[in-house]
Parts: C-alpha cells; structure tokens; sequence
C-alpha cells in the first residue's frame, strides 16, 4: 500500500475543487430533488434492507450477551469478524464489476443472499451458530455494496457526487430508524416483559425482520435500472471505439467500390501511345487509432498517490473503529434498558439522517478532506465520552452526537473516492476502500474487547479515540487538493 505511482490520477477530480458560492447556486433540497430516479431507487433498496437489519441489531448484543451468555470478547469476534469478511469481498464484487461492466447483478443477488440468511437468526441457539449467519448476511452485504456506491458514482456528475451519497446514506439511516422502531413495537406485542425477552420471543421478531428484506430485493430486481460509468470505463470504451471504427469502414468500402470500376493500365505502357492516363486512385482514409481502455487490474497499479495514502490513512482510522455494539452495551451499563435501546438507536440514526443529508451537500460544497477531518474528529470525542459515561441522560447525549460523525464522514469519504480515480476504476476502487476497512476492522472490534476484559470499559474508549483523533489530524496534514484552472464550481 506504501507504492506510489506519480501520475494524473494524484489529482483531485478537476471539477470538484471547493469554490465560494453564488446566487446562481440551487438550494439544498432543489439539487435533492434533481438527482437522476437511479440514486433515488438504490437508496430505497438500502432504506428497505436497512429497516429489517436494524430491527435485529440493536437486539443482538443483548441477545448475545443475557441470552446465550457470550462475553465482550465474543460479541467482538462476532461482529468484527463478519464486518472484516464483508469488506474483504467488496473489494473483489467490485473488480469484477469494472472487469464486466455491470453492477446490477452482484447488487441483487447479495441483497438476496442477506435477506434469505438473516431469518436464520431465529434458530441460532449459541453463538458459534450466530457467527455463521452474520457470516452469510455480511458476505450479501460484501458482494453488492462496492458494485451499488460504483452504480450511485456512475449516475451522476462530479459536482452531484456529494449529495448523492448524502442522500443514500440518509435513507440508509432512514432504514435504521423505522427498524428499532418496529423492533420496539414488536417487543411491546410479542415479549411478556420488553425487558428481558426469551428465546423463543427473541426468534419470532428476528423472523419477521425479512419482511422488509424481501421488499428490497424486488426493488433492487425490478425498479433499480443497469448504470454506465460516466465518461468511459466498461462497456462505455467499447461503444465509444465501434464509434470511431464505424465511420472509417464506411470509407473504407466507399473505397473498394470505386477501385472495382477503374482499371489501371500497364506501368509498362508507353506516354506517347496515346493511351489514357492512369486515374489517380484515392488517398487510403486515415484511420483514427482506438484509444482502448485498459483492463481493470486488481492492484493499486494505476492509482494515484493520493488515492492509496487515503486508504493507509483510513485503515488507521479504522483501528479505532469497532463494533457499534460495544456502545450498547455500554449504554446498557449505563443504566438503559434493554427494552429502551431500540429507541436510542432509532435516535441515533434519525441524527444520522439529518447530519448526512447536510454534509452530502457540504461536501460538494466545502470540500471532502475538510468533511471528513472534522467526521473523524467528532467520532473521537464521543469515545473519549463513552470513557466516561455513567447515566442514561449522558448515553443519550453521546449517541445522538455520535449521528454527526457519521453524517460528516460517510458520504465524503465515498464521494472522495470517485474524486481521486478514474470512471472505468470506480468498482474496484470502492473494493480497495471497504478492503482498508477490512484489515483493521475486525483487529479493531477484538482489541476493544480484549482491553475491555483486561483494563476495563475506560481504557478501552479512550484507546479508540486516541486513535482516531491520530488518524484524523494525519489526514487533515497530508492529502492537499490541489486546484485546476476553470474548475467548475459545485
């Protein structure tokens, strides 16, 4: 990851240079609303998914933890390890969507594979049994999720680039608000007590969370429609060489007629017999080189120096990033109830609804590295809080900040992504970007647990902040936009 190539992809995308806003600017909710239908139906697909994962995510760790007895440790082997697999696979998922050309495929069958998994829950009855559906479910969610940010890239131009993902990550959130609330009500309705729900109750909603799973793959089946990357890659380089090709065999066989018709006489025929000249045959055409693509390549061979210092830099980062599920169990041991945590974590993402839908806009607008600076920034401090936390006011107050990492963060870092690459390396540039998640996500969910167990709660949240602040400011000091005349303002 340390190679570096000097060429021009170590430049930001020309036309998303950070630039002083006019008059002329559309207002937030006018650029929203004049997104292509594309962005609109993939984001649907994600808010549908993300509502019947959700009503089993805040529940898992309590499940996990009262239920089947798993430690901290455990919780952390599972979540991080099936996270670390999932972005493991969307690097390949999206490699394989440069090399063919399509996304939407991959995007189907890994909601399929999700949705059909996720049921299973109901039947797990130890933890071992537990990992191995997360396995699956996150392998669904490795295959379609490079392909599906490469299909949002691909819909629209560099200067809708941040409120696109800004939207997406909204109604991904959006999902993750209606979840906990219907895995709340579904508590109220099912369970004797909301507090401490049994097995068998915990299975009959776990089952019924593939409601909305279902509805997301006809969607993403049925309405979301087949995307091009813009300005070539893929397919798109082959019709624009059978472009150039056409007319010059045209020519070509304009030619052939004319040469069938005309006879040439003998070189050897003497000037002054009188003898018609010979006609002057046509020039030949030119014929246009074909510029051909190159062939996606599965390493970073071909991107720039920028692109790969941001991965290193986001590895780091996710060092410090570990399972959200040690916040709920931290909030649990500050005093929320169990039946109250899929409130806080509706909460939490109605903030991330909200954070994502104005930073999406920022990003176009300020600039991602700045975005991203701060997203970070503001995710260590609300570990450094969570060191210290020790009432349900004080839990609440931290989650809720903690939706504004993510509405800073999120889609900048994804926006960047297509900034700092080309359009026919988008896929598996987006594999590279969940792979750096990849190497350190699940060491980062066992190191939270084991320094949990060993030096407890504290030391472990004031670890993770320490490096992420780290990771941030060496952001904020390294990757420098760097502006081209007549860049188009966003």
């Amino acid at each position: 990851m340390a190679e570096t190539d000097t060429d021009a992809d170590d430049q930001y995308d020309a036309r998303v240079q950070p630039a002083p806003l006019d008059e002329r600017t559309p207002g937030l909710w006018r650029r929203y609303r004049s997104l292509p239908a594309n962005v609109f139906f993939i984001s649907l697909v994600s808010l549908l998914n993300d509502a019947s994962s959700e009503i089993i995510y805040p529940l898992l760790p309590v499940y996990l933890s009262v239920t089947l007895g798993a430690s901290p440790w455990i919780v952390g082997l599972i979540e991080g390890g099936a996270e670390s697999v999932s972005s493991f696979l969307k690097l390949f998922a999206g490699y394989w969507s440069d090399r063919r050309g399509t996304r939407k495929g991959p995007v189907v069958f890994g909601y399929a594979l999700a949705g059909l998994a996720r049921p299973l829950l109901g039947f797990a009855g130890s933890w071992p049994a537990v990992f191995a559906v997360r396995f699956v479910d996150r392998v669904g969610k490795g295959i379609r999720s490079a392909p599906r940010d490469a299909m949002i890239a691909d819909s629209v131009g560099a200067n809708e680039r941040g409120i696109a993902f800004g939207l997406h990550r909204a109604m991904d959130h959006a999902g993750a608000v209606v979840g906990p609330l219907l895995g709340y009500a579904l508590l109220v309705l099912i369970a004797a007590s909301a507090d401490e729900p049994t097995a068998g109750e915990f299975r009959t909603i776990f089952l019924l969370a593939s409601v909305p799973a279902l509805g997301a793959v006809l969607v993403a089946a049925f309405v979301v429609r087949e995307s091009r990357a813009k300005n070539g890659g893929g397919k798109n380089a082959q019709t624009s060489r059978v472009a150039v090709e056409q007319p010059t065999r045209a020519a070509n066989d304009e030619t052939a007629k004319g040469a069938t018709t005309q006879v040439t006489p003998p070189s050897s025929a003497p000037a002054s017999s009188g003898a018609p000249s010979p006609p002057v045959m046509p020039a030949a055409p030119v014929v246009p080189a074909a510029v051909p693509t190159p062939a996606p390549r599965l390493s970073l061979r071909g991107f720039g120096g920028d692109f790969k210092l941001f991965l290193l830099i986001l590895a780091l980062f996710t060092l410090s990033n570990s399972s959200d599920a040690f916040l709920l169990l931290r909030a649990r041991e500050a005093g929320i109830s169990t039946g109250t945590i899929p409130l806080l974590w509706a909460a939490l993402h109605a903030c991330k609804v909200v954070s994502s839908l104005v930073g999406g806009d920022l990003s176009d607008r300020v600039g991602r590295k700045q975005l991203i600076v701060a997203g970070w920034l503001f995710y260590a401090a609300v570990y450094a809080g969570f060191a210290f936390v020790s009432s349900p006011g004080g839990a609440w107050a931290l989650f809720l900040v903690y939706g504004i990492y993510f509405g800073l963060a999120e889609g900048a870092e994804k926006a960047l992504v297509a900034d700092l690459v080309r359009p026919e390396q988008r896929g598996t540039a987006y594999g590279l970007y969940n792979l750096a998640f990849s190497v350190t996500v699940w060491p980062a969910s066992l190191l939270m647990g084991l320094l949990w167990n060993w030096r407890g709660a504290t030391f472990a949240f004031l670890t993770s902040a320490v490096v992420g602040a780290t990771a941030a400011l060496l952001l904020a000091a390294t990757i420098k936009p760097r502006p081209a005349a007549g860049a188009a303002r966003a």
